[in-house]
């Protein structure tokens, strides 16, 4: 037996018992007559001593030992006289009589501790190593609790969880697919997915009525903080059910997984909010709203202003910083220089300060009278001691500056809160997105999401102002899951495909199965699909998915531990008759 006890176990309760403990050598402090060594594993830090006096040979041994070493020592369990409150087993250490060295180690490339000396890129290389760290364990300990809560909830809800195939059908719409060629049919390719749709939607018409499934997805795009090649969704789909019985089942789900793993009870209904009004009030259909701050339209207010930035932009609005009217020349400065930043655009930034005495200053004070300054700040809601933040231009690129604005006014002041957690639903998007450069119309979420029934007469008449049946949970401003109710009818999906710009060849060479399934009495269905990394992360209180994935690829969507992607014999190229050619620069 390697072990009696892990390193994270043993208290004060176990005085005086002998007991046989195995891990890794996180630290050696020789201190004379003494030697004390940190032995680590998955569970925790136990202190063991070696005393010169009693076991020289033994501590002589120890004073040879290096970091990350796995030993094995039997002892003791003694009071520690110099207690630890850091780690859990700080009350005890461990007076060794046997040493065992299991496998000695080299020196590691960085310090395996919480603070590590490691860059990214270093730690990915060795991610073996960097799994062996307390802060990256802890987050795939966190993973698994709340993958296993997910599938306890939905076992409660009499889902099904059920594999569906990762070989597939290449479809152009959407993200860029990874393709894999096959061998044994010439010339043809499969495809990985980017989500089991049209599988889920297939399951829901051989009734199974409720489906589940935790499952690895992969899109071949640019990646940032929240996005891999290859990353996790809870996958669901339920047949017979409408919006609201999709929105309150999987609520409860994410009330669950809040409840079991951080002990938060929200005991409320989320809020639900159309995605005109995100958009009007935060810029953004994925709001973040721990904190008010909402966006002020003056664009009518001010058409006939002198001052032409106002009078000549599609789009004049701001937000009310509560408190701000101190801010300095410098802090302002700031914020100009943040809006400027060529990956916001704002062409420069105008602000009021309603100062406490009751005093107006701003830097447009030129232009705008002090009775004029405060008519403006009515529509703020702005009180003395309050700082409005106003920007103006193009729509589209405005609100989205105004959003960024917003943001980074909630960080200065706190308002961010990675403790506190702000739940809404965003409903009612558009179904369709108008495209210049191709001219046409493409699925905002994907070619069989149903249109509002409200808004079908519309299809034939103004297709952009179709609302989808479609929904994002979204949490601090982070979207944690999102999906649809499905178009189960084959001439509204034929009309669909239509809107998109298939001639019926593409259609039936693309989804011809799914169309002929839907002629053999296919249930109104709809599901959803959640984020499970990005949920993992937001528990964890990280921004990067990368650290709560096992083994993540880096920012050029490379796995630098095994070097991969990588190139592959002559010999294979020629088994899947495929021949590189050397792209033009």
């Amino acid at each position: 037996m390697y072990r009696t006890h892990t390193c994270g176990e043993l208290r004060m309760d176990h005085l005086n018992l002998s007991v046989t403990l195995s891990g890794w050598v996180q630290k050696v402090r020789n201190l004379g007559g003494m030697t004390f060594i940190d032995l680590r594993d998955r569970y925790g830090i136990t202190q063991l001593v070696f005393n010169e006096q009693s076991h020289k040979e033994l501590c002589d041994q120890a004073n040879e030992l290096g970091r990350e070493f796995v030993i094995q020592v039997k002892g003791t369990v003694a009071e520690r006289s110099s207690k630890n409150s850091k780690i859990a087993t700080g009350d005890i250490e461990i007076l060794v009589e046997q040493l065992i060295i299991l496998n000695a180690s080299e020196l590691p490339p960085f310090t395996i501790e919480d603070d590590t000396d490691g860059g990214d890129e270093l730690r990915m290389k060795y991610r073996y190593l960097d799994l062996r760290r307390a802060p990256v364990r802890d987050n795939l300990v966190l993973r698994h609790k709340m993958g296993f809560e997910v599938r306890n909830y939905l076992n409660s809800q009499n889902f099904i969880e059920t594999e569906t195939p990762v070989l597939i059908k290449s479809t152009p719409e959407g993200a860029r697919d990874f393709v894999v060629p096959s061998r044994m049919n010439e010339g043809q390719f499969y495809a990985l997915p980017q989500s089991p749709q049209v599988f889920k939607q297939l399951l829901m018409v051989g009734g199974f009525d409720r489906y589940f499934q935790i499952v690895k997805c992969f899109r071949d795009e640019d990646l940032r903080a929240d996005r891999q090649p290859e990353f996790t969704q809870i996958d669901c789909e339920m047949s017979y059910v409408e919006q609201n019985d999709i929105l309150n089942t999987f609520e409860g789900m994410t009330k669950h997984l809040f409840k079991t793993i951080k002990g938060v009870d929200l005991d409320y209904d989320f809020p639900r909010l159309s995605y005109a009004d995100a958009m009007k009030y935060y810029g953004s259909d994925k709001p973040d709203t721990r904190f008010d701050m909402k966006f002020v339209d003056i664009t009518d207010s001010v058409k006939e202003s002198e001052f032409k930035l106002f009078s000549s932009a599609e789009y004049v609005g701001g937000i009310c910083a509560n408190g701000c009217a101190d801010y300095t020349r410098k802090q302002l400065d700031q914020l100009t220089d943040f809006v400027k930043k060529p990956q916001i655009g704002a062409g420069g930034l105008i602000y009021i300060k309603y100062n406490a005495d009751g005093s107006v200053k701003s830097s447009i004070d030129k232009f705008y009278t002090e009775d004029q300054l405060q008519s403006l700040g009515e529509q703020f809601g702005a009180k003395p001691g309050d700082l409005v933040l106003i920007l103006a231009g193009s729509t589209n690129k405005t609100l989205n500056a105004l959003c960024e604005l917003r943001l980074e006014m909630g960080t200065r002041l706190g308002l961010r809160d990675r403790n506190t957690f702000s739940p809404l639903w965003v409903v009612d998007f558009p179904l369709l997105e108008w495209d210049e450069d191709t001219n046409r119309f493409y699925a905002m979420h994907h070619p069989f999401t149903s249109p509002k029934v409200e808004d079908l007469a519309l299809l034939d008449t103004d297709p952009k102002n179709v609302r989808a049946n479609a929904y994002d949970l979204v949490i601090n401003g982070i979207e944690i899951g999102g999906g649809s109710i499905r178009i189960f009818n084959d001439e509204l999906q034929h009309k669909m495909f239509k809107i998109l710009g298939f001639s019926e060849e593409d259609a039936e060479a693309q989804f011809g199965f799914l169309m002929n399934a839907f002629k053999y009495g296919a249930p109104p269905h709809g599901g959803v699909a959640f984020g499970f990394d990005r949920l993992v992360a937001l528990f964890a209180g990280i921004d990067s998915i990368r650290d709560v994935i096992a083994f993540p690829k880096n920012n050029s969507g490379r796995d630098v531990m095994i070097d991969s992607p990588s190139p592959i014999s002559k010999e294979q190229l020629e088994e899947l008759n495929i021949a590189l050619t050397k792209k033009e620069k």
